[in-house]
C-alpha cells in the first residue's frame, strides 16, 4: 500500500545540511545532487511520528496503530521494526527538468539574516547570523507500508492536517506548510 502525498510550503524554509558556506551563510539548505532542496524520509517519518504521539496524547490517535506503524517496544523490552517506509519528499519532476534546463536552482534560495538585541534595543556583538532558506515550494512524497494496516490512511490524513510547520525556526515564521493526500 502507498500513500502519496504533497507538501504545500506557504513561507519560506530550511531543512539544514549542518552545513555552512563561509562568509555567506552559517547554515545552509539540504540540497541533492542537483542543487534542488529536498526533505529527507526519515525527518518526515520523525515530524509525522511525533504529531500522531502528540495527537495520542489528547485522544485523537491509537498508541497501538503508531508503533504498528512506525516500530516500537514489545512486552518484554524489545524493539520491533514499523511497517512504513518513507521517501524523500522532492520537488516534482516536472518541475526538477524545468529547474535544471535552465539553469535556474539559485533562484530557490535566498539568505535571511537575524541578530540577537539587547535590553538597550542594540544588537550585540558578534551574533549576527545567517541562514540560507529555500523560497515556497510544492514537494511530493510517499510513504510505502509493508503491508495492509486498517486505518492507517486516515490516520496519516489526521498527521498532515495537525503538522502545519517543517523545518527550522518555526516559532519565527519559517516553514509554514500544509500537507495532503494525492
Amino acid at each position: 500500500m502507498e500513500i502519496n502525498y504533497q507538501i504545500e510550503f506557504l513561507s519560506d524554509w530550511h531543512i539544514g545540511s549542518g552545513l555552512d558556506a563561509g562568509a555567506d551563510a552559517d547554515s545552509i539548505v539540504l540540497k541533492d545532487k542537483d542543487n534542488l532542496p529536498y526533505i529527507p524520509g526519515k525527518t518526515l517519518k520523525g515530524l509525522l511520528k511525533d504529531a500522531l504521539n502528540e495527537m495520542e496524547s489528547v485522544g485523537k490517535a491509537d498508541k497501538v496503530m503508531i508503533d504498528k506503524i512506525f516500530g516500537g517496544v514489545n512486552n518484554d523490552d524489545f524493539t520491533f521494526a514499523g511497517k512504513a517506509f518513507f521517501e524523500d519528499a522532492i520537488l516534482t519532476e516536472k518541475e526538477q527538468n524545468e529547474i535544471k534546463d535552465h539553469n535556474l536552482s539559485d533562484f530557490l534560495y535566498r539568505n535571511i539574516a537575524s541578530t540577537a538585541i539587547n535590553e538597550k534595543g542594540v544588537a550585540v556583538n558578534n551574533s549576527l547570523r545567517t541562514m540560507q532558506v529555500t523560497i515556497p515550494a510544492i514537494l511530493e512524497g510517499k510513504i510505502i507500508l509493508k503491508e495492509e494496516i486498517e486505518g492507517a490512511e486516515e490516520l496519516f490524513e489526521k498527521a498532515f492536517k495537525w503538522l502545519r510547520y517543517m523545518g527550522v525556526n518555526r516559532n519565527r515564521g519559517l516553514g509554514r506548510c500544509k500537507i495532503s493526500k494525492i
